[in-house]
């Protein structure tokens, strides 16, 4: 029986947890929460004790992704899905032209689809495991693209479409503190806080250029109906203030600034996405190494170093990442619309790069039993 297979000890990494989101959240900063708990746990989320939690967060995002004169950190409730509403409502003006090559992608092209005060948008699309790229197109106000597709591994850089007066925007829900960025060529680079900066669900986080400002104010001016909950130019003016316009989640704020305190005190975002690159390339090396292992995106410069994705032939991914959970190894099972018998494997910034190296002994063992 695969739940039956015991791994020896000293194959096994320290920290199993894989998980692409939620995503592994360091004993340090949960240390640190319990430090903390009682001054800003059920307490107002608009009296100091939290808002200086706020306020300690978008600081220290500001100085890992060094954002460029005027470029803001706003912060909203409810995670990635609904700051696509919030855009579809406070940034798009009519017409976008979406890339979508995997599911996170495909949904926000959706959102904007089904919008009934927006045109239709161009949706530029490429089959999972490669990218779909932007091109200038007339009439386009809104060109948007995910960074790092998390259901299948594919990166891409974050780079500019050349149209004048148009917005950029990059869904960094998995990008964020582990891949390489230039802020000047993103007018709004979003995430959630529940994957690179080891955080818990409940927020939006994105860093706004002054162009992706002035057009949230022009569009709340223009008597646009937004909803209350998805006001992006409300989320702006309490994001100056170091709150949010509903009660955030307290634990999800201070564990998110926990880790990027850490991130920025260990050299910022140059040293995490190296860290990255090393945990992600001992698995691809591994992974074109084994006759029953193979990297799921082909392209090597599309290959994502947060979230790895590895396809298995004439063994049952299922069956490993089985065997691999008994044994403490968590949430290694591939995304579930793909379909392919693969193992999705993150390497956020506090994945160990050892433990990634681990990981693989873990696979080889559990293998030759299934075999």
């Amino acid at each position: 029986m695969t739940d039956e297979i015991t791994i020896p000890a000293d194959l096994l990494p320290a920290d199993g947890r894989f998980g692409s989101g939620p995503s592994k959240v360091p004993t340090e900063a949960m240390d640190a929460l319990s430090g903390v708990g009682k001054s800003v746990m059920g307490t107002s989320h608009r009296k100091s004790a939290v808002k200086n939690q706020v306020g300690r967060l978008r600081r220290g995002l500001a100085e890992l992704f060094a954002l460029p004169e005027g470029y803001e950190v706003v912060l909203g409730v409810g995670g990635t899905t609904a700051f696509w509403e919030v855009a579809v409502f406070g940034l798009v003006e009519d017409k976008a032209q979406t890339a979508s090559f995997g599911e996170f992608g495909s949904k926000f092209a959706k959102a904007i689809q089904i919008a009934p005060h927006l045109s239709d948008p161009t949706v530029v699309t490429a089959e999972p495991g490669s990218a779909a790229y932007l091109n200038a197109e007339d009439g386009v106000d809104v060109y948007a693209t995910p960074h790092n597709e998390t259901s299948t591994g594919v990166a891409v850089d974050v780079t500019r479409v050349a149209a004048e007066g148009a917005l950029m925007l990059h869904d960094a829900t998995s990008a964020a503190a582990g891949l390489p960025v230039d802020m000047a060529a993103s007018d709004c680079y979003y995430f959630a806080p529940q994957k690179g900066l080891a955080s818990d669900g409940g927020l939006w986080i994105a860093l706004m250029s002054p162009a992706a400002i002035e057009r949230a104010e022009r569009i709340a001016a223009s008597g646009r109906y937004i909803p209350a909950f998805l006001d992006l130019k409300t989320a702006i003016d309490n994001s100056r203030k170091d709150q949010t316009y509903n009660t955030p989640a307290v634990a999800t704020v201070v564990l998110a600034a926990e880790q990027v305190d850490a991130l920025n005190a260990a050299g910022g975002l140059d040293a995490a996405a190296k860290r990255c690159a090393e945990s992600a390339g001992a698995l691809y090396s591994w992974a074109d190494s084994r006759e029953f292992a193979s990297p799921f995106v082909t392209e090597e410069r599309l290959r994502s170093n947060v979230v790895v994705t590895i396809d298995f032939e004439g063994v049952d991914a299922a069956e490993i990442a089985k065997a691999l959970r008994a044994n403490g190894v968590l949430d290694t099972e591939p995304y579930r619309k793909l379909g392919r018998n693969q193992l999705r494997i993150a390497t956020y910034p506090a994945v160990d790069p050892s433990d990634a190296v681990k990981l693989t002994r873990a696979i080889d063992y559990v293998v030759e039993r299934l075999s």
